[in-house]
């Protein structure tokens, strides 16, 4: 084990998968340049060590990245792609969603189109044009899977799933992560399986869903209530596609609340998917309607103060949770 940054993290999976497999490449808008900026960039230094053939720039159009992308998975390769913003991805949405996330069930099953595409969020005072949260929407698009970490070993363990899984997945990177979270991560191939949970802290009253940066707010709040005697079990989802339905259920049926929390806006966010489930599926083990705590349906705003103005606090998710278990 070693410690590492977020960053560092994601920079060391690309790096074994290159090393793993001639067919993986990176592409993206400025991917190279990274070598010249900051050492907790994922791609930083991987221009000079594989060369221009394996750490491509390319135009800055996010159409042609994606096109890029499907064209190399039909020949057999396996790219990896960087859309630099999330707002982004909506000029590669036709490449992915229309094109990649349907190529196995248009070939009957029969082939495979391994392409990873790697996609920066979060909120770092650059505006709604820059920041705006699209999970759901890619939750929502049969034949994608879709990853979130929120911590150095699990960056480092789904990209190396994502990059060798056969079918085309999105990992989401929380860009103000890269630098900020430091935490051990084991060395070499060490993957995280797409599709399970890990139970990030452990609790009896009520249960929490999130992922990506956002459990470090729930883990602050836990903290917080376990001082008022309440006990909080937080589940990090990792992958929303597949998503680990047992894992959220077991919690639920063990805590009999749950409330869900996450940085997009609350209005058909995934947290709506996550009530939705454990209202069907936990009904009569339910004590208390499921809950949900996220951002205000509006753009996210530019400056800092309205940011975290936007932003779900540990605040707000300790007062729901007090809300959930009757405690104020």
């Amino acid at each position: 084990m070693t410690v590492k940054s977020f960053g560092q993290a994601v920079a060391e999976g690309l790096t074994l998968a290159l090393e793993m497999d001639e067919g993986v490449f990176l592409a993206g808008e400025g991917i190279g340049t990274s070598i010249h900026v900051n050492p907790h960039l994922p791609t930083y230094q991987l221009l000079e060590r594989f060369g221009s053939r394996r750490v491509r720039d390319t135009p800055v159009s996010e159409a042609a990245i994606a096109g890029l992308a499907v064209g190399a998975s039909c020949m057999g390769l396996r790219p990896v792609v960087e859309i630099m913003y999330f707002p982004f991805f909506t000029l590669a949405s036709d490449m992915i969603i229309n094109h990649a996330a349907k190529l196995r069930y248009l070939s009957g099953g029969l082939s495979s189109f391994p392409l990873t595409v790697r996609i920066k969020s979060g909120m770092f005072a650059a505006g709604c044009q820059h920041s705006h949260y699209l999970e759901a929407w890619l939750a929502h698009v049969p034949g994608l899977k879709v990853v979130y970490p929120s911590n150095p070993a699990d960056a480092k363990g789904l990209i190396l799933s994502a990059v060798f899984d056969p079918d085309p997945v999105v990992i989401i990177e929380e860009m103000p992560l890269y630098w900020s979270i430091h935490d051990e991560v084991p060395e070499g191939d060490v993957r995280v399986a797409l599709g399970k949970a890990r139970v990030a802290r452990e609790g009896q009253d009520a249960t929490l869903a999130a992922y990506g940066g956002v459990v470090h707010v729930a883990l602050k709040a836990a903290e917080t209530l376990a001082k008022e005697g309440i006990s909080l079990e937080v589940i990090d989802l990792r992958s929303l596609v597949p998503l680990d339905t047992a894992s959220v259920l077991d919690s639920v049926r063990k805590t009999g609340r749950f409330v869900t929390l996450h940085d997009a806006t609350r209005f058909c966010g995934f947290g709506a998917e996550l009530v939705a489930m454990v209202a069907e599926q936990c009904h009569g083990e339910l004590k208390a309607p499921p809950r949900r705590v996220a951002a205000p349906d509006i753009p996210v705003p530019f400056t800092p103060p309205q940011e975290e103005f936007y932003r779900p606090s540990a605040d707000t998710v300790a007062d729901t949770v007090r809300k959930l278990v009757g405690r104020s």
